[in-house]
């Protein structure tokens, strides 16, 4: 299967993720149930991903990664200090999962702008009007399509 996931670059950018040990960070801190059935009930190692800058000047496709675990507890939730805390999840119970990301290659950003101007990506789950997932199924084809405009960023 094929995803986009969305990440605020101040959070954790392309760049972040591929500085990371084994180019390896975990998604966490997606308080979204639907999101977060994707990652606990859909998601497999090696799903390949569209890394997705969201809540900035430019957004758009920045990278190319792939899932590279299977589900596990967030520990944001069970932290107090953290913007994610949840007071009404336990560590037996965890409400909130999350799974590990690896870095593939920087793209030339495929903006929002160019996404919206292409008439094949239409049905794009991300171009709906109202969408505001962070994690968003990719068709085949989509991917496909993509794949081919995304340009390695040299330098």
């Amino acid at each position: 299967m094929y995803w986009l996931m969305k990440s605020e670059p101040d959070e954790c950018s392309i760049d972040d993720a591929l500085r990371a040990p084994a180019q390896t960070v975990p998604w966490f801190g997606v308080r979204n149930y639907q999101a977060r059935n994707f990652m606990r009930d859909q998601m497999q190692v090696g799903d390949g991903v569209l890394f997705y800058h969201s809540s900035c000047e430019v957004p758009g496709i920045y990278g190319l990664a792939e899932v590279a675990s299977t589900p596990y507890p967030d520990a944001t939730q069970f932290d107090p200090a953290s913007p994610y805390f949840d007071p009404g999840t336990t560590r037996q119970n965890p409400r909130w999962q999350l799974v590990d990301v690896r870095a593939l290659w920087a793209c030339e950003p495929v903006t929002l702008a160019q996404l919206r101007a292409d008439p094949a990506l239409a049905d794009m789950t991300l171009l709906q009007k109202g969408s505001r997932l962070s994690i968003t199924p990719v068709t085949p084809g989509q991917w496909a399509l993509l794949r081919k405009r995304m340009k390695p960023r040299s330098g």
